[in-house]
């Protein structure tokens, strides 16, 4: 699809307040296209304002409207911290989370609209090209996407940052480039900031060129070890040192009590979905240390068999999230199975913080527990006898001894 494919449609156009976001809505608008502006208020920690947004887009022309979907983003962090859906390296998704409930919220709202094409940022050689296109036609089949910054001719048109700001300054629109280079670019939400691209994509580059956004280096955090309690019902949070939480609360609170203690700065060469490798550094406080509280509950409730599956689960999930597949009957089934496998995941958990560590400190009323003192003590107790062990030992080595007496093992002694 080009620009001239869009002539007479009604175009919906999902922005950020920033260059590339300026240049193609008002290039829209020279066009003479009808254009309507959407952006999603996910919780940014970077935005101090994000009705910023509107002031910025204003003198492109064009109205913008700002979809609340905090409450939606913190229900897509529930899902994953009940999974444990992290993804290469331990990245915890949040800017693949992050585009389903983008596209959702955006899509509803311009269909409501009449919007007939959705026009997204994303360039072509990264992931989200493919959320947005993916999301775009599940929820919204007859919707259109077109995307600026694979279209040809807009590419000659505007080959770098320079070309955009002499572009938007005959327009009296003003857009400062940086007097620098930038180290990194950012993409930010309630579950966590990806930071990516400029000076890391040199492999040389150390990962301490990150300002964190949600906290600091665990080298500057406090020298005190912070205790930080967690209640679980049925594998989500609904209490913080006591006191009752939504799940937009419960991520914020989490976000700052493991942001100031530094924990979650990760490093990662991600594969991406087209096939390349993308080096990222990673913050997430917050999904770390409530999943890290809920696997310690995890870990008492479920048995052998229910611990492999929940880590097929959370594999299927991670990848599904990445891919663009939130909605997939595949994730909604694979999470179905993680609701099922965490039903009498109810516990509290006490957790220690300590400049980017977590130590596990205590846990207790956790009724579904199937740890027992007596059966795992090395103690003499009222438990497990080891005598009875005796049977099952013989039992085991029958199919040993069969294997044996047909040479399976001959020559390795």
């Amino acid at each position: 699809m080009t620009l001239k494919d869009l002539k007479g449609k009604k175009v919906g156009v999902c922005v950020s307040g920033g260059l590339d976001s300026k240049t193609v809505t008002k290039r829209f608008i020279e066009a003479g296209l009808k254009v309507s502006c959407f952006s999603a208020d996910l919780g940014q920690p970077d935005e101090k304002n994000i009705n910023d947004i509107i002031t910025k887009m204003a003198p492109c022309g064009a109205e913008t409207v700002i979809i609340d979907l905090k409450k939606e983003m913190a229900e897509a962090c529930f899902d994953i911290v009940k999974a444990g859906a992290t993804y290469d390296g331990g990245y915890w998704n949040t800017t693949g989370l992050a585009r389903a409930v983008t596209v959702k919220g955006l899509v509803k709202a311009m269909t409501a609209k009449g919007i007939e094409i959705l026009a997204h940022g994303a360039t072509g050689r990264g992931n989200d090209q493919m959320r947005f296109e993916r999301y775009t036609r599940q929820l919204n089949p007859t919707m259109a996407v077109y995307a600026p910054w694979r279209d040809a001719e807009l590419l000659k048109e505007f080959p770098g940052r320079t070309q955009m700001v002499k572009y938007l300054a005959k327009f009296k629109i003003r857009h400062d480039l940086p007097g620098t280079k930038k180290k990194y670019s950012t993409d930010a939400n309630l579950a966590g900031l990806s930071h990516e691209a400029e000076d890391l994509e040199h492999i040389s580059t150390s990962c301490l060129i990150v300002d964190p956004t949600m906290g600091v280096w665990p080298q500057q955090a406090p020298d005190k070890i912070e205790d930080v309690t967690f209640r679980f019902k049925a594998g989500r949070c609904v209490e913080i040192n006591g006191k009752k939480v939504t799940p937009l609360k419960a991520i914020t609170l989490a976000n700052d009590i493991g942001g100031r203690n530094g924990v979650w700065m990760k490093n990662a060469l991600e594969n991406r979905i087209i096939g390349t490798k993308s080096r990222g550094v990673y913050e997430a406080p917050g999904l770390e240390i409530l999943h890290t509280a809920l696997k310690s509950i995890l870990q008492a409730t479920l048995d052998r068999n229910c611990t492999s599956l929940y880590a097929q689960m959370s594999r299927v999930i991670a990848q599904n999230i990445y891919d663009g597949r939130y909605f997939d009957m595949s994730t909604r089934a694979a999470q179905a199975c993680v609701d099922t496998l965490t039903a009498n995941a109810d516990g509290v958990v006490t957790l220690g913080l300590y400049k980017g560590n977590i130590f596990f400190q205590s846990m207790s009323e956790v009724p579904g527990s199937l740890y027992n003192e007596a059966d795992s003590s090395m103690e003499e107790s009222k438990g497990l006898n080891p005598v009875s062990s005796q049977g099952y030992a013989d039992i085991l080595a029958v199919e040993a001894l069969s294997m044996a007496r047909a040479g399976h093992f001959k020559g390795m002694i």
